[in-house]
């Protein structure tokens, strides 16, 4: 009998199937102060107790990706402990702020199985709900992933690919109970309001981040997240792509912390509407990003607090000055590394104009 653990390969997955992740985890200050440390964030919301409490927050909160990855991450060594890639994301929804002091557990349920058919991998679309101890949920979403099969003959069940959402809508988008943003706090967000935003706005951010071999190890060992490809150089170099692949999340992060630079007031995410890491990444590439805004709506019998959707567009080694996407034939430019759709809170400036109840 062994007592080592080599993790779930595609055929050990089976549809509908409840996994608990462990061990729960509790968060500290200085998880906050290390996932500042490695993307530079500058959101006032997670970097000032008196401008969250201002708003109606206990204190500063976790920022929301950090709370996204860890939860990701109590999932890994069940579900992508043998995986390829990461793929994708959907219906993702923050339903609570976090604070330094809690604990987070995790669990997935299985809602699709899909084998390639190059058989020896498959995609697994799991549905995984992080929790606060004795809090409630925190977050929700939708990932799917390409994983290993232990045995390219092994027989596994027919397709079933689960039906996503394309977003999440936006009456079902949470404000932390308690928070209100007036005259007198809105300053302390430092950064632009809902009005200043238009659909179909585009935004290059400007700036670029490389990518150190450190940093990215670092990240994934801050989530537990144990992903072999992304530690093992020994193994990666006769691998898929001859060397570590980056955590997709740490690209994701990377470019929410480069969009300050023009969303600096968007002080909390709410939603992840759909997301592909459309190539792989690799340490000593250089992350540029531009975000577009896709829709701007009110919200339901909220005058301080605004909605945007939009979409961030992360490259490597090329900037952005010409917002680089897709082709006339639907390709992405080659540099494009992480296209996402997500759903953010502004504050409303709402004393100096009045209510519209339009949404755009």
């Amino acid at each position: 009998m062994t007592r080592t653990y080599r993790g779930r390969f595609f055929e050990d997955f089976s549809l509908g199937v409840t996994i608990p992740h462990g061990p729960p985890r509790t968060v500290t200050e200085g998880d906050c102060a290390l996932y500042t440390a490695l993307y530079g964030s500058r959101f006032a919301l997670h970097s000032s107790t008196p401008a969250a409490q201002a708003l109606g927050y206990q204190r500063a909160p976790l920022d929301d990706l950090l709370v996204f990855h860890i939860v990701f991450g109590q999932s890994v060594p069940d579900v992508s402990l043998n995986a390829v890639a990461n793929l994708g994301y959907a219906d993702c929804r923050f339903l609570a702020p976090v604070y330094p002091g809690e604990t987070l557990h995790a669990m997935s349920t299985v809602i699709g199985l899909k084998e390639n058919s190059n058989r020896k991998t498959g995609v697994v679309y799991v549905r995984t709900e992080g929790f606060k101890e004795g809090g409630g949920r925190v977050l929700g979403y939708v990932r799917w992933v390409m994983v290993r099969k232990r045995d390219p003959e092994a027989p596994v069940a027919p397709p079933e690919v689960p039906t996503l959402q394309d977003q999440v809508a936006f009456e079902n988008l949470e404000v932390p109970e308690g928070v209100k943003v007036t005259a007198q706090n809105v300053d302390r967000l430092h950064g632009g309001s809902w009005e200043d935003y238009s659909p179909g706005d585009r935004i290059d951010h400007l700036d670029g981040m490389t990518i150190e071999e450190a940093e990215h190890q670092m990240a994934a060992r801050l989530y537990h997240n144990t992903a072999r490809v992304h530690f093992n150089q020994h193994v990666e170099k006769e691998g898929r792509f001859g060397r570590r692949i980056v955590y997709g999340g740490h690209i994701i992060s990377i470019a929410r912390a480069l969009s300050f630079n023009g969303l600096s007031g968007a002080f909390r995410i709410a939603a992840i509407n759909g997301g592909a890491h459309t190539a792989p990444s690799f340490a000593g590439d250089t992350i540029y990003a531009w975000s577009e805004v896709l829709e701007k709506v009110e919200l339901t019998d909220r005058n301080d607090v605004g909605a945007l959707r939009l979409r961030t567009v992360a490259t490597k080694d090329r900037v952005c000055e010409d917002f680089p996407y897709k082709d006339s034939e639907g390709r992405y430019d080659p540099a494009v590394v992480l296209d996402l759709d997500y759903s953010v809170l502004l504050p409303r400036r709402w004393w100096l104009a009045p209510l519209s109840r339009s949404s755009s």
